[in-house]
C-alpha cells in the first residue's frame, strides 16, 4: 500500500474518534509519558499542538519542572520557540496553532527530548507524517541527531511495518496510550502498561 493511501485511511480512522474517546486516549498517553525516565529526566522538551485529532499533549504543559518548545513552520523548516501556556498560540500557515514569532528561539543544544507527531509509526521506529518532510529534514541535521525523538501516536496507528523511503529518519521510540517502545541499537525493548 502506498504512503498516500495509508495516510488517508489512518487519518480518516483517527478523525472518526469521538471527542470523548480522543481525550481519554490522549490522557492515557500523557500518563504513559509521565512515567518514562526519558520524560522525567528531560528539562526542555519539544512538543506540538494537536492537529487533526493527533494525541493531545496539553495536559503535560502545566508541569512547572519542564520547559517547552513548540514549532512554527517557516518555508520548509521548523523553527522552535520557548513556550509556556500563558504565551498563547496563533494559527499558522497550515492551520496549525503555533507560538508567536517574537517568542525566544530554542536551539538544539538546549533540548533534552523531542515528542514527534505522526499519522502512524511502526515497531522499527519509522513514522508516517503528513508528507511535508519537516521532521525528517530536521532530524537529519547534525545538531538534532543525538536528541532522543519519540513518536507519539494512538495504539491503532502503531503498525508492524510502514513503507520506508531513503530519507525517512528512524525514531528512538514510540509512545501510545497502551505501550512504550524504546529502540536500542538493533534490539527493541517493549514495555506495555
Amino acid at each position: 500500500m502506498s504512503k498516500k493511501t495509508l495516510r488517508r485511511q489512518l487519518l480518516q480512522q483517527r478523525q472518526a474518534l469521538t471527542p470523548e474517546s480522543w481525550q481519554e486516549k490522549s490522557d492515557r498517553l500523557c500518563s504513559q509519558l509521565r512515567d518514562l525516565s526519558l520524560f522525567v529526566n528531560a528539562t526542555t522538551i519539544l512538543a506540538y499542538t494537536s492537529f487533526r485529532q493527533e494525541p493531545d499533549l496539553s495536559p503535560l504543559w502545566h508541569d512547572p519542572q519542564k520547559q517547552w518548545g513548540l514549532p512554527r513552520c517557516v518555508d520548509k523548516s521548523l523553527l522552535w520557540h520557548r513556550w509556556q501556556p500563558q504565551n498563547g498560540l496563533e494559527k499558522g500557515t497550515y492551520g496549525i496553532f503555533e507560538p508567536a514569532a517574537d517568542l525566544p528561539p530554542l536551539e538544539a543544544k538546549e533540548v533534552d527530548l523531542i515528542l514527534v507527531p505522526a499519522v502512524a509509526c511502526d515497531r522499527a521506529g519509522y513514522r508516517l507524517g503528513y508528507g511535508g518532510g519537516f521532521y525528517d529534514r530536521m532530524l537529519a541535521l547534525p545538531q538534532w541527531q543525538d536528541k532522543p525523538a519519540i513518536g507519539i501516536v494512538f495504539q491503532s496507528s502503531l503498525l508492524t511495518q510502514l513503507p520506508v523511503d531513503a530519507w525517512d529518519r528512524r525514531l528512538d521510540g514510540v509512545c501510545t496510550e497502551v505501550e512504550f517502545l524504546l529502540l536500542q541499537g538493533n534490539g527493541l525493548r517493549d514495555r506495555g502498561s
